[in-house]
């Protein structure tokens, strides 16, 4: 009687061993399996104004740093173009724009992600001229018959063109000058107009011109002759990263990124 007492209790206790034994192995692999947000991985897709080059490629390695299990790819190209992309159903994380018109759009169809949106820089509109040039001194000297071409981003996508065109009407040189212009595809282009000597004159924002040893500034444009240049910036619905997507915005808009888009000529908007 006691054996049987005594095999009954030893296989009760094996039972209960080899059910520990089992609990604990099927619940490790899924706490185990799932990674700490620290450790997930995300490839962010950021569409954003051609003039903003420069400023991006910098400011990529320094979040690599902060976030190496995030990978950044960039697609640069004029504002409106951008719009346009992200409409038709591009996958596109996050879009900074060189004006407020294609955000708006965007907002007013409901792409973008609530609460993200803020205007991140500023920027000022110049005058160039090739680096040897000495043509004119001012905007109004572009309707000099010495100047030929003048290069400027098509108006209907390129916000820098807008902006161009807002100036030389306030000017009231519009109508004199309109024959001379090179529609450039992006303000970049517009730049490249001028460095390589196929334009006498390009009107471009501040940062493309400090961007190369090849064009010189001869004037900057008041704030009085045209609407205020902001680059707004804002996730999209389209997102399928938007935790690491906010964390990208909230990152361009911190002490880092800002002594790099100062050092190429943005104004960190607030500042």
């Amino acid at each position: 009687m006691n054996n049987k007492r005594i095999l009954t209790f030893v296989s009760w206790v094996f039972i209960s061993f080899l059910l520990i034994v089992g609990c604990s192995q099927t619940t490790t692999p899924n706490s185990s399996s799932t990674p700490s947000p620290a450790a997930q991985t995300a490839n962010l897709t950021i569409s954003a104004a051609a003039s903003l080059r420069d400023a991006m490629d910098e400011i990529k390695p320094l979040y690599s740093k902060e976030k190496p299990n995030v990978s950044l790819s960039y697609n640069f190209g004029s504002s409106g173009a951008l719009q346009q992309q992200i409409e038709q159903g591009a996958g596109v994380d996050i879009f900074i724009s060189a004006a407020t018109k294609q955000i708006d759009a965007l907002q007013k169809k409901g792409l973008l992600v609530d609460g993200t949106r803020k205007d991140l820089l500023k920027n000022q509109l110049v005058l160039i001229l090739p680096q040897n040039s000495t043509t004119v001194a001012d905007f109004k000297d572009l309707t000099s018959p010495r100047i030929k071409k003048i290069a400027l981003g098509e108006p209907k996508s390129v916000p820098a063109g807008q902006y161009a065109q807002q100036v030389l009407t306030s000017l009231k040189i519009l109508d004199q000058v309109k024959s001379k212009a090179v529609y450039a595809k992006d303000v970049r282009q517009a730049l490249n107009y001028v460095e390589s000597g196929n334009a006498d004159a390009g009107i471009v924002y501040l940062s493309d011109a400090k961007s190369t040893p090849k064009v010189k500034i001869v004037a900057t444009a008041s704030e009085k002759t045209h609407s205020p240049i902001v680059y707004p910036i804002a996730v999209l619905k389209s997102s399928k990263n938007v935790d690491a997507a906010k964390d990208l915005v909230q990152f361009l808009s911190g002490n880092q990124a800002k002594a790099v888009f100062e050092k190429q000529g943005f104004t960190v908007a607030g500042s």
